[in-house]
């Protein structure tokens, strides 16, 4: 899993029928440090994540077996909002 920070939502039109109702999520990734790390993506929410919350998502498959339709053309999904992180700076 990666860390990452929501700094917006995506609206979209039209969906491919798998991702229907699932909430899109704009996410800036981490890096260990808490920095910003990268380009922003998009992530389907499984967590009702919101702005300004630190959360941990994946991508590749483990992405799309998280929504109900497994078949579906997600590549990344949060799976958890982080409430601290704690370790050595």
């Amino acid at each position: 899993m990666k860390l990452g920070k929501v700094i917006g939502t995506v609206v979209a039109s039209t969906v491919d029928s798998s991702l229907e109702g699932a909430k899109l999520l704009l996410v800036q990734p981490l890096a260990d440090d808490l920095t910003p790390s990268g380009t922003p993506i998009v992530a389907c929410d499984t967590v009702q994540a919101g702005q300004g919350d630190r959360v941990l998502y994946e991508g590749g498959r483990e992405a799309a077996m998280a929504l109900a339709n497994w078949f579906n053309p997600a590549d990344a999904t949060v799976m958890a909002i982080v409430d601290s992180v704690d370790g050595e700076s």
